[in-house]
């Protein structure tokens, strides 16, 4: 008996009676949701890889959170958007940069997303990091996530500590890009 893979269907192969299974051709949409607040390379990382997971990407950039944002939602749209253009121009018509309002599961069901993006930096994340993947699955079990966990010269970026060297005026260009440096010294 053959077990057909969900997402994959059969084909018969032209030289003998065995099957095999074919990728689906649908298109893959992902979502990569954050508040990028602002942007950092550990960001970057993490889209360059979800690329090699999925057909398209929206880096879904959250107006409602609990996180007190240093930029306003225009200010962080801006600074992602340049962002893909400077370190990602290979995907270009591929990656879109999106607000979203409410529920992320609802911002996806709206897109016809069937991926959730998540970066792990560390261990620590997990825990949050699951609990909200469990949370978003009973909303929608039809979405999934998908975690990529961080690359080791990336993983302990992220963007409060981005914003405390920068508040103390620390140098800033290995963990975020020269756009986003400019946008954070004017803000200290």
């Amino acid at each position: 008996m053959i077990v057909k893979p969900k997402g994959l269907k059969m084909a018969m192969k032209n030289s003998n009676d065995n099957t095999r299974p074919v990728q689906n051709t649908a298109k893959r949409l992902a979502i990569y949701p954050g508040t990028f607040d602002p942007i950092t390379l550990g960001h970057i990382d993490v889209i360059k890889r979800a690329m090699s997971v999925c057909d398209n990407l929206i880096i879904a950039i959250a107006n409602d959170s609990p996180k007190k944002t240093l930029f306003s939602l225009a200010e962080r749209t801006k600074l992602v958007e340049s962002d893909i253009n400077q370190y990602c121009p290979q995907y270009k018509g591929r990656i879109k940069v999106e607000a979203f309002t409410g529920l992320l599961m609802s911002f996806a069901e709206k897109k016809k997303a069937g991926v959730i993006v998540r970066g792990l930096r560390a261990v620590s994340d997990f825990e949050y990091e699951f609990q909200l993947s469990a949370m978003n699955s009973k909303l929608n079990p039809n979405i999934q996530t998908i975690f990529i966990p961080a690359s080791e010269s990336t993983q302990f970026i992220a963007s409060s500590l981005v914003k405390e060297v920068a508040r103390l005026k620390g140098a800033l260009n290995q963990f975020v890009s020269k756009n986003t440096v400019s946008a954070l010294k004017k803000k200290f």
